[in-house]
């Protein structure tokens, strides 16, 4: 199963940043996207703007503290998730995006250095990011490493045990 989100957004509010009594840092941010839809048979174009609330923890909690502020324009990457809690006998329920990774978009922010200021990305620690290695190249002559000739080793096989079976199967 997938659940991803991405989002590019700017921010609505200044952050809400909390420590919790562990320590471990957690914000919340609003973020606005808007959708432009343009309708041809009136040649108008209308702009909807969907609000967004996202959680970060942790490292990307302590970034959003430092860098982020309304207006900053964000990449979000992250995860739907739902609440639910009841108040006064109503239930009520929150959709939120819960990020693992954030970058800064858009102009620099005036409080950086004005010499070798880079947009960074910043990931959670725990969800690795994938990179794609590039092959090395190869020198043209390479001393062989092994003998000329080796004898075939046996192939392992190991017994093939169904994990469901079929029977049980609900369709």
């Amino acid at each position: 199963m997938i659940n991803k989100v991405i989002l590019v957004g700017n921010v609505g509010l200044d952050p809400e940043v909390r420590t919790l009594e562990t320590g471990v840092k957690v914000a919340r941010v609003r973020l606005a996207t808007t959708e432009r839809i343009f309708n041809r048979q009136t040649n108008e174009t209308t702009e909807h703007t969907e609000w967004h609330t996202v959680t970060l923890w942790r490292n990307l909690a302590e970034v959003v503290d430092k860098y982020v502020r309304k207006g900053s324009q964000l990449y979000i990457e992250g995860s739907l998730r739902t609440r639910e809690w009841e108040r006064d006998g109503v239930k009520h329920y929150a959709t939120e995006i819960i990020a693992n990774e954030m970058k800064l978009l858009g102009r620099r922010p005036d409080s950086a250095p004005q010499t070798g200021y880079q947009q960074p990305t910043y990931q959670t620690p725990q969800q690795p990011a994938y990179q794609v290695s590039q092959p090395q190249a190869q020198p043209a002559y390479q001393t062989p490493q092994q003998p000329a000739y080796q004898a075939p080793q046996p192939e392992v096989v190991a017994p093939f045990v169904p994990q469901e079976d079929a029977d049980d199967l609900p369709f």
